[in-house]
């Protein structure tokens, strides 16, 4: 057994190196038929490959938070839960099409924009998340320091771009024709989830420059689905009371 193990860890078999060992020394390997044997070694050693794989794509992506579809919070008509669930099939990427996702602040925009990128991961996409702001600012950088090209071209091998908290503010004429860049590279190759908390119809004023509005806007939007969230901020509702308030002077006492 142990140059048997030996060998499946010299070929980087580790799932099944795992799964033999466990298999031997429980016993069941007398239940297994040498078909049911070699189906549960592949089969591990096949789930053992998707889990690290799975990891690479999520600690590449960035996420802002670690979700899932079914973390989602759908109570009180919060957000479409049909519509949600139709677009975590990600047939979406594979059309290359856009989400766009608004709603006030802390209202879990970004919670479920990450919910569909961590999907996308798992189906087998690369994701990058970036906040809108971060994202301009480093753009800035690399092309001071000459590495842009590099930058947008990393940016345009991913099947999904998240662009979080877009229109906080708005875009000067570096940040304007960057975007410009990055919506041309990815329009009709590549999908992006934009999430803001400023509605559609005021996005044209954040971008400024009419022209440019216009074309970042007809490839971003007029064929995007659109998820509307709503209801009360959730941190308002996470965040404590007065009364439930730790008196730390108190405490010192």
């Amino acid at each position: 057994m142990n140059e048997t193990m030996s060998k499946m860890k010299q070929m980087r078999l580790a799932g099944m190196a795992r799964a033999f060992q466990l298999t031997m020394e429980s016993g069941k390997n007398e239940k297994f038929t040498a078909d049911e044997m070699t189906t549960h070694l592949v089969d591990s050693e096949w789930d053992e490959r998707y889990n690290r794989r799975l990891d690479r794509s999520v600690h590449a992506a960035k996420f802002r938070y670690k979700s899932s579809v079914e973390e989602i919070n759908f109570d009180e008509n919060r957000v479409d839960r049909n519509q949600v669930l139709r677009l975590a099939d990600c047939d979406f990427i594979k059309k290359n099409e856009n989400i766009i996702i608004t709603g006030s602040t802390g209202i879990g925009k970004s919670f479920l924009a990450s919910a569909l990128g961590h999907q996308a991961c798992s189906l087998g996409y690369r994701v990058l998340y970036q906040h809108n702001t971060k994202l301009f600012a480093r753009l800035k950088i690399a092309k001071a320091d000459g590495s842009y090209l590099k930058e947008l071209s990393r940016i345009e091998r991913q099947h999904l771009l998240v662009i979080d908290d877009f229109g906080l503010q708005p875009l000067d004429a570096q940040s304007r024709s960057t975007l410009m860049e990055i919506i041309e590279d990815r329009h009709g190759k590549s999908s992006i989830i934009i999430t803001s908390q400023v509605p559609v119809s005021k996005w044209h004023d954040i971008i400024g420059e009419q022209t440019i509005a216009d074309a970042i806007l007809d490839r971003i939007v007029h064929d995007a689905h659109r998820i509307e969230v709503k209801g009360e901020s959730l941190r308002k509702k996470r965040a404590p009371k007065n009364n439930d308030k730790i008196d730390f002077d108190n405490l010192k006492n």
